[in-house]
């Protein structure tokens, strides 16, 4: 198409999304945010349910009006080009939507003369794509005979039939198992290698970091934080995390003491976190003084301790 690497391909400026709710009330689902999306990057829209992730998404994919604020996606305005935005897009919502009657490549086929495209160039692409999405030998299959990871392979590669310049992928691994997780992060990884342009929501932390070269993290509404995932997680967090179980009868007691002995501890539902630059001296010391964890893990901060730390709970809260 003619465009330098690393311009900006998404530019979001004090963009909203209120609903109107019952009564006169109304929801501030999206409150005021901005972010830029470069072209070849993979960017993430990170945070728990109700964040303001999809409502996100919706606006960028122009199934859904901005309340506020300005949206242009590929140099046009998203309020008013709707249209044209969509056809250069590939979206890949949270729920397959796959046609279970037909075949596998019939998908891929039926979905492409939705876009115009000729039948011999969709035909072309169709075989490049169901070897991308490793379904070749499923060609000819029903689709009701794959499993949940080759449904949400078929839904990506029929994302791509159009050839677009911008991938949405919403929650793309919720539901899998760990090896199907595995295998499309590996699909996804060479779609960026490719240089195809990537917006993910996601509320799995190792998936942002696994896939995100720069990243969002949403809560209520708002950005509370942007950057790499290294980036994040060098702002926001110790090295470490000692994570230290204890009894139901010991718990209070213990939590008070680690209190009195850490600067940065995080007590979840079923378990206490001790954020520290040296994990193991951290335990030492738990040992030297007297507190008696049931177990014990040293672990290199993540993702999922930057959200602690912005928001004061866990993500799956």
């Amino acid at each position: 198409m003619g465009h330098a690497p690393g311009e900006e391909l998404i530019q979001a400026a004090a963009l909203r999304k209120t609903y109107r709710s019952g009564g006169d009330g109304a929801f501030t689902a999206v409150d005021g945010i901005d972010f830029s999306v470069r072209r070849g990057e993979a960017f993430g829209l990170l945070g728990s349910n109700g964040a303001g992730k999809s409502s996100t998404m919706r606006m960028i994919a122009c199934v859904s009006q901005p309340s506020g604020g300005d949206l242009r996606i590929l140099g046009l305005d998203a309020a008013t080009r709707g249209p044209e935005i969509r056809a250069r897009l590939g979206v890949v919502p949270q729920d397959d939507t796959v046609d279970t009657e037909l075949t596998v490549l019939e998908n891929l086929l039926i979905y492409g003369r939705y876009f115009g495209l000729p039948r011999r160039t969709v035909r072309e692409r169709a075989g490049h794509l169901l070897e991308f999405a490793r379904l070749s030998d499923k060609a000819r299959a029903p689709v009701q005979s794959l499993s949940g990871g080759m449904r949400r392979r078929l839904t990506i590669a029929r994302a791509l039939v159009n050839d677009p310049d911008i991938v949405l992928l919403d929650e793309p691994t919720t539901g899998l198992d760990p090896q199907a997780r595995h295998l499309l992060w590996e699909r996804l990884f060479r779609l960026r290698q490719d240089g195809v342009t990537l917006v993910v929501t996601t509320h799995y932390m190792d998936e942002a970091e696994q896939l995100c070269d720069r990243l969002v993290v949403m809560d209520a509404g708002r950005i509370v934080a942007m950057g790499s995932p290294r980036e994040l997680i060098d702002r926001h967090c110790a090295r470490e995390v000692l994570e230290l179980r204890f009894t139901q009868a010991d718990r209070e007691t213990m939590v008070a003491k680690a209190r009195d002995l850490f600067a940065r501890v995080e007590v979840l539902p079923d378990r206490v976190l001790v954020s520290a630059d040296d994990g193991e001296e951290a335990l030492a010391i738990v040992g030297a003084r007297a507190l008696d964890p049931v177990t014990t893990l040293v672990r290199r901060s993540t993702l999922e301790d930057v959200f602690l730390a912005l928001t004061g709970r866990a993500l799956t809260d």
